[in-house]
């Protein structure tokens, strides 16, 4: 079992210490499972909304209001549910030492992109080439 890494509240990984250290994997590791932890919650205060929801609505607008609403919010959960398992590979990664690292080149991903978006796989560059590939073969 790993010995508790100390990690002020403060703490922001910066360029000026060695990349991937126990501190700059905990800080991730903590961001990934609060982001999971609040993903989680909306989608069991929206099963229970759904639950507590009384579906006799006589006003035909009323009901096709209703039922678009209950759509868009299902499909947002069905998103996050994917972000969910995003979010677990990425704590896997940091489990087996991979997080962080471009999955294409093996370079750093900045630590300014995986703070915005902890579960990025691609470095920016190979990120970007990845879009253009797509929107390339999309025309076909």
């Amino acid at each position: 079992m790993k010995a508790e890494v100390f990690l002020p509240d403060d703490y922001r990984p910066a360029e000026d210490e060695p990349f991937m250290n126990e501190r700059q994997l905990e800080y991730f590791r903590r961001k990934l499972l609060a982001w999971k932890s609040d993903l989680l919650g909306d989608t069991k205060q929206t099963i229970g909304a759904l639950q507590n929801t009384s579906r006799n609505i006589p006003d035909i607008t009323d009901r096709a209001s209703e039922e678009t609403d209950r759509a868009l919010e299902l499909r947002t959960r069905d998103r996050e549910r994917k972000l969910v398992s995003k979010i677990d590979a990425a704590l896997r990664r940091i489990e087996e030492g991979e997080f962080g690292y471009c999955q294409e080149t093996g370079v750093p991903i900045s630590l300014k992109r995986l703070d915005a978006r902890p579960i990025a796989t691609l470095s920016l560059e190979a990120q970007e080439r990845h879009e253009r590939r797509e929107r390339v073969h999309r025309g076909d």
